[in-house]
């Protein structure tokens, strides 16, 4: 009997805690869905069965008049800011309320990987935006391409061989190859080869950091319902200590001193060499309203955490994208045509040779990438976490500190009130008279103080990448392709598609 009193008691109070926000948005005239019990109104999240971004485009498509929704994450209360002014505010003008990405449920339980620029919070993503910055200048940029024109070179042997053959090529993986292999050479001066080596150690590395199973999700499900009980949860423990193992290496290859490459690995080691850096806090501010003076070490957890988050990112958004760009243009042969004319015309200026200055002139190539990126951007949603109460003006509605706001892009990237046809894979709707008319909801790298800071890279070896494949092949679908591929409900951060994205590649006459 005292037992099921206890049981009993442990359902109230699980049944209170977890229904004790189920009001919130109700009280602020905000529509939302009914939240369950546990769950909010995340169930097919936390089921597997959907990814954070397909939820918000479904909230997004469900309250079309609507310039917010309400939403639950579990017990928490999100806001899904639809409307572009809104999130222009959010991302850029009143960044001081939003410098909080949010992406740890529990900020005081900070495991060794959100140390990372990418997810790093207040103070630390200041310090790490500032130092970090000059690594990427034009002046550099252009410095690495050599590199890059030797893994474009690599990549056209290692697709020549898939043509002579008349096999399909998973063009989702050759191109992850490729963009693995370009950062261990530009960040961390490795010559790795993944694209002929099917079990390079770097590329299990990249896969195992965006293969999430079972266990993960339970992780997060936990971490989400219950943060301060579960708070010592790892969600990155499996990568852990490959990531301490290669930052230990790639530094003990050069003595533990920069090298004069000049590259990611060499910045990084000049920032922890200087020692304490003092600057001023984006957080704390004293009583006259002038920022804090705060003291930052950059220690060996934080140092590890940059070049697994540049690693990561520089080579699953890039192949993720241009991927989905060869997807494309295999299923619209006519701007397929288009972009081969483009190719043609710029490698015949520039002595029929891939260099920085022939990619950019291959505007119509840069154009069809651009919208691959509106179709399937790599990063479907943003979030903000609000570090002060907030009051939207226009809405009268005033959220709460610690609430999340979600940005949708992928629903933002498909709405035909802003697109014209937007499945259609239309290029031309980036020529520069049409780019202005849509910029403000054309978000693949964000908006604001924490876009994405590797854009200019990314953009550059995608193109190069996409170049070598399209000057020498024509590419098709594959017996297996799917015209519109099935985002995969696992992938968590970049989005990924089931089965890849198969194709044919054909020698051009």
């Amino acid at each position: 009997m005292i037992a099921l009193i206890l049981f009993l008691i442990f359902i109230a109070v699980v049944y209170l805690y977890n229904t004790r926000n189920f009001k919130y948005w109700e009280k602020k005239g905000v529509k939302h869905d009914k939240p369950v019990v546990l769950f909010g109104n995340n169930i097919k999240g936390y089921l597997m069965q959907q990814t954070k971004s397909q939820a918000a485009a479904e909230m997004y498509r469900k309250y079309p008049n609507e310039k917010v929704i309400g939403y639950y994450r579990s017990a928490r209360p999100e806001l899904i800011v639809k409307d572009p002014e809104l999130i222009k505010k959010i991302m850029v003008t009143d960044f001081q309320h939003f410098f909080y990405r949010g992406f740890n449920p529990n900020r005081k339980a900070v495991e060794p990987v959100f140390h990372s620029l990418f997810a790093a919070e207040g103070d630390l993503w200041k310090m790490l935006r500032t130092r970090m910055t000059p690594a990427f200048t034009s002046a550099k940029l252009k410095g690495m391409f050599p590199l890059i024109i030797e893994r474009a070179e690599k990549l056209q042997a290692r697709t020549l061989e898939a043509a002579k053959a008349g096999k399909s090529l998973d063009s989702r993986e050759l191109m992850a190859r490729y963009t693995t292999d370009f950062i261990g050479a530009c960040a961390f001066g490795l010559d790795s080869d993944s694209l002929n080596e099917e079990d390079s150690n770097f590329r299990k590395l990249g896969k195992k950091i965006f293969d999430a199973g079972f266990k993960d999700f339970i992780i997060n499900l936990l971490k989400e319902m219950w943060p301060e009980a579960f708070k010592n949860l790892k969600y990155f423990a499996k990568i852990e200590d490959g990531a301490r193992q290669l930052a230990y290496e790639v530094q003990k290859a050069r003595n533990f001193q920069p090298s004069g490459r000049n590259d990611f690995l060499d910045m990084m080691m000049e920032i922890k060499g200087k020692g304490a850096v003092e600057f001023e806090s984006i957080e704390k501010v004293l009583p006259n309203g002038d920022s804090e003076k705060v003291v930052m070490n950059f220690t060996d957890d934080i140092f590890m955490s940059q070049l697994l988050v540049f690693f990561a990112a520089g080579f699953e958004t890039s192949s993720n994208s241009t991927s989905m760009t060869l997807h494309l243009l295999a299923y619209n042969p006519d701007e397929q045509k288009k972009v081969h004319e483009d190719i043609d015309k710029a490698l015949a200026k520039h002595n029929n040779k891939l260099s920085y200055d022939a990619i950019r002139d291959m505007p119509y190539l840069e154009m069809a990438f651009k919208e691959a990126m509106r179709i399937l951007p790599a990063l479907g949603y943003v979030s903000r976490l609000c570090s002060r109460d907030y009051t939207f003006e226009e809405l009268g509605l005033t959220i709460d500190k610690e609430v999340r706001v979600v940005i949708p892009i992928q629903a933002l990237h498909m709405d035909p009130k802003y697109w014209d046809e937007p499945e259609e894979f239309k290029p031309e709707r980036f020529l520069p008279e049409n780019a202005e008319k849509t910029k403000d909801v054309y978000l693949p790298f964000g908006i604001g103080p924490r876009s994405c800071i590797g854009a200019r890279l990314g953009l550059m070896q995608s193109l190069a990448g996409l170049a070598a494949i399209l000057s020498k092949f024509e590419v098709k679908p594959a017996p297996e392709s799917k015209r519109h591929p099935e985002i995969d409900p696992l992938s968590e951060i970049v989005q990924g598609v089931i089965g890849g994205l198969p194709l044919i590649f054909e020698e051009r006459k």
